[in-house]
């Protein structure tokens, strides 16, 4: 049953791929492609990094409602740039090169998420709403923190942080693609390794004790991988608050299972699904009269809010 759905989505992206591409060309064929094949891997890899890092997370953080945006990993990141802009200078952040760049921001993502959310996880562990209110806390701590260092630097420096706060689809980074294609495909694939560890932390820390599976040490490793899916795709695109979690909505709607090996390649499918084709309708439907990131997080705050009084109401 699952496999045929799973190639029922690979079909309906490989749909969504053509239309893409080759809906409205008016000008060279070979231009057209080339322009919108950078935007369509950009597109693919922040569709898989985000939706993997949302399943993962939700695996180590034992419920369905928080993801790494919901619990503050998108401040981080603006955090992050807007300390880089205000030590270095606007000037010397732009000069220095994109590709060092995302991946010290990666780095520093990867230590400072490990240490704050790996302690998090560690206290809160099977209390969603203690969770749930412990990452919001943080995440507006690190947004009041980001807004000071906004108020201390001038309007030029505040365009440049401005620019890289809020999610742009279809004007993503193209520039950074081979960077962020490495990256993210390497932590993918060792996400894929870890499908089967992340089926046994899914039982939770006594079970995955008990199997032979540290549960501190999965969990690290997971937010490790994580840290770098979100902060290759943010760099490329903005943050997305809800999108990771209209995904995994989505995902365990089309594929009620517990099994990794089947939610890792469904989320990334249907994330691409999501993106590619609400790209494709946001250009040649309503002719960039929405911004597609707005489409989503109305979907996404909506589903949020459903599977809080879902829980609520349990």
């Amino acid at each position: 049953m699952f496999r045929n759905r799973l190639l029922l989505l690979v079909g309906l992206l490989l749909a969504c791929v053509l239309a893409y591409l080759f809906t409205g060309i008016k000008g060279s064929l070979e231009f057209a492609i080339t322009f919108r094949g950078q935007k369509l891997l950009a597109l693919l890899l922040i569709g898989a990094s985000q939706a993997v890092a949302a399943i993962m997370f939700q695996t180590i953080s034992g419920n369905r409602i928080l993801t790494p945006a919901i619990m503050g990993f998108d401040a981080l990141y603006v955090l992050v740039l807007s300390a880089a802009v205000v030590f270095l200078g606007a000037p010397t952040y732009q000069q220095l090169d994109p590709g060092l760049l995302m991946l010290t921001n990666a780095a520093l993502m990867c230590g400072a998420a490990v240490m704050l959310f790996g302690i998090l996880l560690r206290k809160g562990q099977g209390d969603m709403m203690r969770m749930l209110l412990t990452g919001v806390v943080l995440a507006v701590m690190l947004r009041s923190l980001t807004g000071l260092l906004q108020r201390v630097i001038d309007p030029s420096e505040y365009a440049v942080v401005q620019s890289a706060s809020f999610a742009r689809f279809s004007r993503a980074e193209t520039d950074l693609l081979g960077v962020a294609a490495v990256l993210c495909i390497g932590a993918l694939v060792l996400c894929w390794r870890m499908r089967h560890r992340l089926d046994v932390l899914a039982l939770g820390p006594v079970a995955a004790t008990s199997l032979g599976e540290p549960p501190l040490r999965g969990q690290r490793a997971a937010l490790f991988l994580i840290s770098v899916l979100v902060s290759v795709s943010t760099a490329l695109v903005g943050p997305v608050a809800f999108f990771g979690l209209l995904v995994s909505a989505l995902t365990y709607l089309v594929l009620p299972t517990y099994r990794h090996a089947i939610l890792l390649p469904g989320s990334a499918l249907i994330a691409s699904v999501v993106l590619v084709g609400g790209q494709w309708a946001m250009e040649r439907v309503f002719a960039f009269s929405t911004p597609l990131s707005v489409g989503v997080e109305f979907l996404g705050g909506l589903v949020f809010l459903l599977l809080l009084l879902k829980g609520l109401k349990r």
